[in-house]
């Protein structure tokens, strides 16, 4: 079944992790065995041939760059400045432009595209190996915008979503850990996104940022990869105040599967997902919860974060590259789901949301 990924930090891979995403997950794996400069070295599950193998024809991909600030501590990599940041982010869209000069990806940037790309990817007459990987560019984290000025240069080279917040401290919105308001630069942000028509992506906010951003905020919001914190009490998650809020606006959470999201008690970078019986199938205790809360499928898909400076070591066992996400259909299907329900889970719900946001 045709599925859409909302969240993959794919060009952050590509040009700090130096992978070749061309090459399929298990070849970039043989590449990196032996390397130790990262966690997850030899244990990556995305390429563009395992996307495409996984008739996963559409994913929203970042941008991300973060700057220190005074936090030496930050998760992964910061820069000493929004302009270097800045830069950092404009070599991942060099990337992401390079994928499609050869063939292998395509920005989506509006409706028509939308539209046209869907219809590529449903046509069963062409072998999925013969399509391109639509891509919609989007911002984790709002750090390396260095002014305003900056969002709207984004915008005009496709920049379609945003989230202003990442981890820890951040220019415009403390993130996962922290809790707090918006920063007056972040109000200004969250006002011009919506002059622009800039998804919101809710992610990785404090409760007092998000209940601010969407109050400042009138167009459509989402959650590209979030789950629900009933489940795995964290800040990372969402509330069930939250969930409502989303649905009310028309919004969509995408299940992540990073393994400390999925069942409480996980330590990153520590605990093994087989300890905690966290597999394919988990993601489906969070999707029931926003079912029966929000009294309908409409509001859940798939926002895998796979690779998100993890690997294999933090992910459902029974998951060895992101194609394996079509093993959801089953699942879902033993679980009582019906037809239409996975349908809205892989692809319809994306479709509906970003429809409604471009039309």
């Amino acid at each position: 079944m045709f599925l859409i990924d909302a969240h993959l930090d794919i060009s952050l891979n590509a040009i700090e992790w130096n992978r070749d995403y061309r090459l399929s997950a298990h070849e970039i794996r043989d590449v990196e065995a032996g390397m130790t400069d990262k966690i997850d070295r030899a244990r990556g599950t995305v390429s563009l041939p395992d996307l495409r193998r996984g008739d996963i024809g559409l994913v929203v991909a970042t941008q991300i760059a973060r700057f220190n600030q005074s936090n030496g501590n930050l998760p992964g990599a910061g820069w000493n400045s929004p302009h270097q940041a800045w830069a950092m982010t404009q070599a991942q869209r060099a990337w992401y432009e390079a994928m499609q000069d050869a063939g292998e990806m395509i920005q989506i940037r509006d409706l028509a595209g939308l539209d046209q790309h869907v219809a590529l990817w449903l046509d069963a007459s062409i072998p999925n190996e013969k399509k391109t990987v639509g891509y919609i560019l989007s911002l984790e984290g709002a750090d390396s915008l260095v002014n305003l000025s900056y969002l709207e240069k984004a915008y005009a080279y496709g920049l379609r979503a945003l989230g202003p917040a990442h981890y820890s401290t951040g220019r415009y919105a403390p993130g996962t850990g922290l809790s707090g308001p918006l920063t007056p630069l972040g109000r200004e942000l969250v006002l011009e996104m919506d002059r622009l028509g800039i998804i919101l992506d809710a992610t990785h906010l404090t409760d007092e940022g998000f209940s601010e951003a969407l109050s400042l905020y009138k167009g459509p919001v989402w959650a590209s990869h979030h789950n629900c914190r009933t489940l795995v009490p964290h800040q990372r998650q969402l509330s069930d105040d939250q969930i409502l809020q989303l649905a009310e606006r028309g919004g969509v959470i995408g299940g992540c599967f990073d393994a400390w999201m999925m069942k409480p008690g996980f330590t990153q970078r520590t605990s093994n997902p087989a300890d905690f019986g966290i597999t394919i199938e988990t993601i489906i205790e969070h999707y029931d919860h926003i079912c029966q809360l929000t009294g309908s499928s409409q509001h859940i898909a798939i926002g895998s974060d796979l690779d998100g400076t993890y690997g294999t070591e933090q992910s459902p066992t029974d998951l060895d590259t992101i194609a394996d996400l079509q093993k959801l259909t089953g699942l879902l299907a033993a679980r009582g789901y019906a037809q239409d329900d996975i349908e809205n889970i892989f692809y319809k719900n994306w479709l509906r949301f970003l429809r409604n946001a471009w039309r």
